[in-house]
């Protein structure tokens, strides 16, 4: 995969592509990243990339001239591009998967009070990781580079990913390690046991319950297969006594 990223900042993202399960996957060409400096291809002597809003307002709003050349100097037919908007759909793990399979990448990342809107027709699509607001879309980028070179094949062990939260619609079930007694605070006994049924039976209850009281929103939306149905079935039968 290639990730163009088109910034005022490209320093932003120093660390993090050398650091962890990013780095080494570029270490392995997993995926290639290349900066676009937006204000390289500003006109004037002083390299403007922004200017007052047309009706007035506070801050400055980056010029569609500067930012749609950097674009037009990438973009090429196998091209996606992504403006990082809080105005944009919500990112998720789905969306995640798909840019996932893309060929090549772009990731506008604006600054400022934003950009001029006549740029959004010149985009795939635009995205937002949060109802909130950041100084400029490199931040998001970063995570949204984060999540999807993370599922490139050979990124991290496969299967690793099968069985996380948001993976099939859930949140992911708890996960402990040694020692099996933490000051008195001891491991569920069912992990200990060695009965992979009864493993996996636990693993998708939690799961269910997990859901439930932290994301009611995800589960009213799950559709609970025949296997989740029985389980959570059951519990519900033992609690009722």
């Amino acid at each position: 995969m290639k990730i163009t990223v088109l910034t005022l900042f490209p320093e932003m993202f120093s660390d993090f592509l050398h650091t962890s399960i990013i780095g080494r996957s570029l270490d392995r060409g997993l995926a290639e990243v290349e900066f676009v400096q937006i204000r390289d291809f500003a006109h004037d002597n002083y390299k403007h990339v922004d200017d007052s809003p047309f009706g007035g307002g506070a801050g400055m709003v980056m010029k569609p001239q500067p930012v749609l050349d950097a674009l037009y100097s990438v973009k090429t037919e196998q091209s996606y591009t992504l403006l990082m908007s809080p105005a944009g759909e919500p990112f998720s793990q789905k969306k995640a998967h798909e840019f996932a399979g893309k060929d090549h990448l772009i990731f506008l990342c604006g600054h400022y009070e934003g950009l001029d809107y006549r740029i959004n027709s010149h985009v795939d699509e635009c995205v937002s990781i949060g109802d909130y607001v950041l100084t400029g879309g490199e931040l998001p980028a970063m995570v949204i580079m984060d999540s999807v070179i993370r599922l490139l094949r050979g990124s991290i062990t496969a299967g690793s990913t099968e069985e996380e939260s948001h993976e099939n619609g859930l949140l992911e079930y708890p996960q402990y390690t040694q020692p099996a007694d933490y000051n008195g605070d001891r491991v569920p006994d069912v992990l200990l046991s060695g009965n992979h049924a009864k493993i996996r039976e636990w693993r998708i209850l939690q799961s269910l319950l997990i859901t439930r009281e932290k994301r009611p929103d995800l589960f009213a939306k799950h559709e609970l297969t025949k296997e989740e149905k029985k389980i959570l079935d059951k519990y519900e039968k033992e609690q009722n006594g």
